[in-house]
């Protein structure tokens, strides 16, 4: 991969009460800040040591601007469709703001050497700015890289040594970047050249699961739906719920009562012989077999029917989500593996929607690439 140092832009957190606030709020009032002077810019173009220290562990990575022609040349993968609407969206957003407020998250496999170089200059240099997020209990620290020497061998890291990076958040940020690069001579004061890239290897980043909350039986009496679904799982009753422990076994959810499923070995054998992907994954079975078939669901990107729950939430999230409606079941997923994801992306195709939750999540506006020449 080839990186770049660039002059970002961030807050000037002694004249915000609310940094929670701020990045929320930043997609809508990005202009109000620049007016309101409550940005200011690096002395000169760096590369940046992003930390984000929660109550579990710290996780730490590096941005800076990735030369789009890796994009190009497929070396920046995808796992996820996009949709045009959206890129549009993003199109008028950046161009307005002419600033990309957040960088696309890339995750690789990890690099020893570039963890150790890390985690010597944060122990050694002072960070650039430090700003607590009191909503999710998390610390987010900034160092800059400015000298020349330490940019040139973090280049030569990347170069040598991440033939490959996986988009872990942010694939239609990327599309749309891509997209204005065709129409670069439209915009001369611009630059789409370079990917604003915020670089966590695999061991730098939890990967969640997602889950599915979604209304009604399809017609279907609860016995009948449950007759059925034994055909496709064996099913046991909980008392005690937890997330699901390994691949291929599902927690549902449905009037007050917790199930622990697991799919059939012929189903997983059926399912294994017919898949089109290069890993047979718990959200393309879940889809296929109870959404579609059982459920009725004809698309899983446009039906209103589903409502998508981050793994962040818990099992909590799900009972939230389902309230008091009788109708309403809830999935809990195993997570998909980082192995997984990339042997699909490196197949060249695309996951379910909504099969994969990273975190840390980056904060919008905590560190900005201009897009202005």
């Amino acid at each position: 991969m080839h990186i770049y140092p660039f002059r970002a832009l961030y807050p000037i957190f002694e004249r915000i009460s609310s940094p929670d606030e701020f990045c929320a709020n930043a997609k809508h009032a990005f202009l109000d800040y620049q007016r309101n002077q409550l940005l200011t810019q690096v002395e000169r173009e760096a590369v940046f040591i992003y930390q984000i220290q929660t109550a579990h562990r710290t996780h730490a990575g590096i941005i800076a601007a990735n030369d789009l022609d890796d994009l190009l040349k497929g070396k920046v993968k995808k796992h996820e469709r996009t949709l045009s609407e959206r890129e549009q969206q993003q199109q008028e957003l950046l161009l307005r703001w002419g600033a990309i407020l957040k960088p696309v998250l890339l995750t690789f496999p990890p690099v020893p050497e570039l963890n150790a170089w890390m985690q010597h200059f944060i122990e050694t240099h002072t960070p650039l700015f430090t700003v607590h997020f009191a909503d999710e209990h998390q610390t987010h620290r900034v160092w800059a890289v400015y000298a020349p020497e330490d940019i040139a061998h973090l280049q030569q890291l990347f170069a040598r040594q991440v033939p490959n990076v996986y988009i872990a958040d942010g694939h239609h940020r990327t599309s749309t970047m891509a997209l204005l690069r065709q129409q670069q001579e439209k915009y001369p004061e611009m630059d789409f050249g370079r990917l604003f890239s915020a670089y966590f290897a695999t061991d730098q980043l939890d990967i969640l699961d997602y889950n599915r909350v979604v209304e009604g039986l399809n017609g279907l009496q609860p016995e009948q739906f449950f007759r059925h679904l034994g055909h496709l799982c064996t099913i046991q009753y909980l008392e005690h719920p937890r997330k699901p422990r390994h691949k291929y076994e599902i927690k549902m959810f449905f009037r007050e009562h917790w199930y622990r499923l697991q799919w059939r070995p012929e189903l997983l054998q059926h399912a294994q012989r017919n898949n089109p992907l290069p890993a047979l994954l718990d959200v393309s079975l879940l889809n296929e077999f109870i959404l579609h078939r059982l459920l009725g669901i004809q698309d899983v990107r446009t039906d209103t029917r589903i409502t998508y729950v981050e793994g962040s939430k818990g099992l909590k999230g799900i009972r939230k989500a389902i309230g008091q409606h009788p109708e309403r079941i809830g999935f809990v997923l195993y997570p998909v593996s980082f192995d997984d994801m990339m042997r699909i992306a490196d197949a060249g195709e695309t996951l379910p929607p909504k099969s994969t939750y990273f975190e840390p999540r980056m904060k919008s506006a905590t560190l900005i690439k201009p897009l202005r020449k």
